[in-house]
């Protein structure tokens, strides 16, 4: 009678496991939030400059529903925690995005906004000297025809001073940049150049990607044949696949996360969190804590100044008890050890955007400026306690 086999035993799923680094969750107490302005609807996201010349960042914030582009002016130190002094640069239907961009280099720093739904352009507002007279703004429309979802200014030909890199989304969408005439003002004579079809633009980031001394742009495309995360490499635009295909990415930010010296790519779809490592874009997927929405966005920042990048990240579908936004710190080794899920937001809030990582009160640390467009928290940002302890 023959001995019976050994029963044998796939080691894959243990494998598997182990590739996968686990997240436990400590989640702890939420940060406060302070108020920029609430008094609109639908804020969708927030971007950053210094437009008045006086050391702090200033906030530009397309109100989707609400149907206005607003300035926020820092207010000082020692009022962060105040609603900050703002004005209305234009009034413009479905605005996605609103970005600083001095077009005519006069001095006053513009403003453009992105707009979809049934509007499908993009505006400039014109700045006057005195930043906070909205009488003195002036819309016109740049562009049309796409519904259009991001605006990154960029030099992009070397003539002329700002030009655009622009994205969009849905049909007839792309990437491409905007090229700027002798005169800014002269609206007709701003060109399009279309560089790739896409689907649905979400992040436009200028990076120097090859290290060659001039800017790239990092791309993430959340829907259709061409979706994914990718770099567009200057001066012949040539596309370069880094991955994410097969999800639909959202939010993208860029960075040394393993202090190899090598910038990484890290993504966020609905469940997880792609960290994409510097030098051969391997994919290593980190899953989102539970008690949390679908992710939205995600940021690298020293959260807790220990010397090593952590993890941030904004979701929206946060319903009920579901946290809008929390961050994530390694141990050991970010490949294989465990991620330790910290909060931020807590309850309050449905659908956060972008998260961007700054310090706003100038502490030392860093804080997350952010927007929710459905609970009527507006834009606010969550002062980080590693400084206030």
């Amino acid at each position: 009678m023959r001995a019976a086999s050994p029963m044998r035993v796939s080691l894959f799923p243990l494998l598997v496991m182990w590739l996968i680094p686990q997240v436990a969750s400590q989640a702890g107490e939420p940060w406060a939030r302070h108020t920029i302005d609430d008094s609109s609807k639908g804020a969708d996201g927030v971007r950053l400059a210094d437009i008045n010349g006086d050391g702090l960042i200033d906030i530009a914030t397309g109100w989707e529903e609400g149907g206005v582009v607003r300035v926020y002016l820092h207010p000082g130190r020692g009022k962060e925690a105040a609603h900050w002094p703002s004005v209305t640069v234009g009034k413009v239907k479905s605005p996605e995005d609103a970005v600083f961009a001095d077009l005519d280099g006069d001095g006053a720093i513009d403003v453009v906004s992105s707009c979809e739904g049934n509007n499908r352009r993009l505006f400039v507002h014109w700045a006057p000297a005195a930043t906070l007279d909205a009488e003195a703004w002036k819309t016109e429309v740049l562009l049309d025809g796409q519904s259009w979802m991001y605006a990154l200014p960029q030099d992009v030909d070397g003539r002329n001073g700002i030009d655009l890199i622009v994205g969009s989304k849905g049909k007839g969408a792309s990437v491409g940049w905007l090229e700027a005439p002798d005169d800014a003002r002269k609206i007709g004579d701003w060109k399009f150049h279309r560089l790739q079809d896409a689907g649905w633009i979400m992040s436009l980031i200028a990076v120097d990607m090859d290290r060659d001394g001039d800017e790239d742009v990092l791309v993430s495309d959340r829907k259709g044949e061409r979706r994914g995360v990718y770099w567009l490499e200057r001066p012949e635009w040539k596309r370069h696949d880094i991955g994410g295909a097969d999800r639909e990415i959202l939010f993208i930010d860029h960075g040394d996360l393993d202090q190899d010296g090598v910038d990484d790519v890290v993504a966020i779809d609905k469940s997880t969190i792609l960290w994409f490592r510097g030098g051969g874009w391997e994919e290593h997927p980190i899953p989102l804590p539970d008690g949390v929405g679908g992710g939205k966005s995600v940021a690298l920042c020293d959260v807790d100044l220990d010397g090593r990048n952590d993890l941030v990240f904004s979701c929206e579908g946060a319903a009920g008890p579901l946290s809008g936004m929390r961050w994530l710190s390694w141990e050991d080794n970010p490949l294989t050890g465990r991620w330790r899920d910290q909060e931020i937001a807590g309850e309050p809030g449905l659908k956060y955007d972008r998260v961007v990582p700054y310090d706003v009160d100038g502490d030392g640390d860093c804080d997350m400026l952010c927007c929710e467009e459905r609970d009527g928290l507006g834009v606010f940002w969550y002062e980080n306690p590693t400084n206030s302890r």
